[in-house]
Order: C-alpha cells, then sequence, then structure tokens
C-alpha cells in the first residue's frame, strides 16, 4: 500500500462527493482525492495506470457494476491483488447479506455514511490514520527506514 498515493472514491452520489471532497480538505490529508461515478471506469484506472492508491472506498450500489462484482474483480486480478491496496465500502445503508458477501470477499472495512456530517468525520479520520499506521508487503522496507 502506497500511502502517499490517492484515495478512490467510487461515488455516484454528487452530494456524497461534495461531502467527502469537504471532509478531505477539512483534514488537510496530503493524498490527492479521485472520484469515480462508475466502477467501471475505476476498474480501469486501477488496471490501466501505475499509480498506486493508498485507499479505495467504494459504493455498493453502483450503476453498471456494483461494489461487491468490482471488489471480485480486483481480487481475481493477479496485479491489483498483489499492490495490496485497502479496499472498503461505504454505502448509505447496510444489508446483512451485502456486509456477509463484502467480507466473503476480502474486504478490509464495511462503513455506512449515515447523515450526521460529524461521525462521517470522525469515521473518515479513523480510517486513514488506521491504514497510516497499518503495515503492507510492499510497503514494509520503508516502515524501517
Amino acid at each position: 500500500m502506497n500511502k502517499t498515493g490517492p484515495v478512490i472514491i467510487i461515488e455516484d452520489d454528487k452530494d456524497d462527493q461534495y461531502i467527502l471532497t469537504k471532509i478531505f480538505k477539512e483534514l488537510d490529508y496530503q493524498n490527492q482525492v479521485i472520484f469515480f461515478e462508475d466502477s467501471l471506469q475505476a476498474l480501469e484506472y486501477l488496471t490501466d495506470s501505475e499509480i498506486e492508491p493508498f485507499l479505495v472506498l467504494s459504493d455498493i450500489n453502483m450503476p453498471k457494476l456494483n461494489g461487491l462484482e468490482l471488489r471480485e474483480k480486483i481480487v481475481n486480478n493477479e496485479d491489483l491483488r498483489l499492490k495490496s491496496i485497502p479496499y472498503l465500502f461505504f454505502t448509505t445503508c447496510a444489508e446483512q447479506k451485502d456486509v456477509i458477501d463484502a467480507y466473503s470477499r476480502s474486504i478490509q472495512g464495511f462503513f455506512v455514511k449515515g447523515d450526521n456530517y460529524g461521525k462521517l468525520k470522525k469515521t473518515i479520520e479513523k480510517i486513514v490514520a488506521y491504514w497510516q499506521e497499518c503495515e503492507s508487503p510492499n510497503y514494509i522496507k520503508n516502515a524501517q527506514q
């Protein structure tokens, strides 16, 4: 995981994009935030780009390819799997079936956006702090310097 890489957010709701943009600005992270409105565009970016993202935050209910299907494609892609990019779901509501399906696809987190700005901001802050501290196979050598 590239801790200085961009945060990829796959979200088709413009209001949620606006709120997440505002939160990332307020938290003053140095990571670029890149939005994709559909999963196919995100998959193309992840497979064709040399850039290694820091995190992927994905909605589940997406047009063309839902978040669970996208996660499946990432897990089945050797190059993407080896990049060890944390993949988390950020969705409006949590159905038990979706949570079970997500974790069966080795998801690293499942979060409900909710409608409380302050709580959402604290959740983003905790997520980023956790992954900033977490070691990954590809970058462990950098942590020891």
